[in-house]
C-alpha cells in the first residue's frame, strides 16, 4: 500500500475557477486533475531534455542509418 501525500496550493479566485472548470468538463476531479497535468509536464520536460541529450551525443558522433536499415533493427522486414 502507497502513502498518501496531500499538497495544499494557493490560487486566485480567477485561477480557482478556470482550474475547477477546466477539471469538470474533462470529468475530472480537481486532484486529479492537477496531478495529471503536473505528471505531463513533467513527462514533456523529461521528453525535450532526452532529445536534446540525443542530439548532442548525435552532432558528436553523427550515426545515420538507411530506412530499410531502421525497419530491419525493428524487426519490420
Amino acid at each position: 500500500m502507497s502513502i498518501k501525500h496531500t499538497v495544499s496550493l494557493r490560487l486566485s479566485d480567477k485561477d480557482n475557477k478556470i482550474i475547477r472548470n477546466f477539471a469538470e468538463i474533462k470529468g475530472l476531479s480537481i486532484s486529479e486533475f492537477l496531478r495529471e497535468s503536473a505528471l505531463n509536464e513533467i513527462h514533456r520536460e523529461l521528453d525535450i531534455y532526452t532529445y536534446e541529450e540525443a542530439y548532442e551525443k548525435h552532432i558528436k558522433k553523427p550515426k545515420l542509418i538507411s530506412g530499410l536499415e531502421l525497419r530491419q533493427k525493428l524487426g519490420l522486414v
